[in-house]
């Protein structure tokens, strides 16, 4: 298949969230007198999923998940903080720290955006995605930068996408590829929206019958043979 558009999804797709999560999460705490242990992370990532499982399916809006997190997270230990006070604190450290680059991201976003048009499709914040992408580097080979807080949807609603090919201009699905690594996001949404998808499953994952992407990748770099490009 030939493909002119490529959507990549951001964090742990092209830039290594967790990296940047772990190391933000660990000064966050710290600032406010906490030690950030293994059983503190374990807690917070738990609640976190939680509210992010239900923003995905439309049950809290975004604004829930982000400014509740950290006060429903120390609530469990029994500690009342400022959700909204920790979470500005958290992302402008996720912002400010360093954009460590998932292995292949730099060399493929640069050969590919030769050839093809980029764009970026993500459920992160607006302002923290673009400062990270400006500092890692990569901004400036994408196009756009759809994000969840702008649209008002988030992957992997069929209204997310809708949105996203009716803002490219001379677009069609035909010609599209959605890349990610997120079955729930990214390929439950191109399969919704009838759009190819590549996963990249870096860790030998099953998927679900239910969930099937086009084409399954475990580094970046087999892009290349995809989307036809010589490297």
């Amino acid at each position: 298949m030939s493909y002119k558009i490529l959507l990549f999804d951001l964090d742990d797709t092209l830039l290594d969230f967790r990296a940047n999560e772990s190391d933000s999460l660990k000064k966050l705490f710290q600032q406010y007198g906490y030690t950030f242990s293994d059983e503190l992370f374990h807690l917070y990532n738990s609640v976190n999923k939680q509210l992010w499982g239900q923003y995905e399916n439309g049950s809290i809006t975004l604004d829930i998940v982000l400014n509740s997190r950290f006060s429903e997270t120390m609530l469990k230990l029994g500690k009342v903080v400022n959700g909204v006070e920790w979470e500005d604190f958290y992302r402008k450290l996720l912002g400010d720290g360093a954009q460590i680059l998932i292995e292949g991201a730099l060399d493929v976003c640069r050969q590919l955006s030769e050839s093809h048009r980029l764009f970026v499709i993500t459920n992160g914040i607006t302002r923290t995605q673009i400062k990270r992408l400006k500092q890692s580097g990569l901004y400036d080979f994408f196009e756009e930068i759809f994000d969840s807080q702008s649209i008002g949807y988030q992957k992997p609603s069929i209204e997310f996408f809708d949105y996203v090919m009716n803002q490219i201009p001379n677009s069609n699905k035909q010609d599209t590829l959605i890349i990610g690594d997120s079955l729930n996001t990214d390929i439950k949404g191109g399969q919704l929206s009838s759009i190819d998808t590549c996963w990249i499953n870096r860790t030998q994952q099953k998927s679900p019958p239910a969930v099937q992407s086009t084409y399954t990748i475990s580094s970046l770099t087999e892009l290349f043979k995809i989307c036809s490009v010589k490297n």
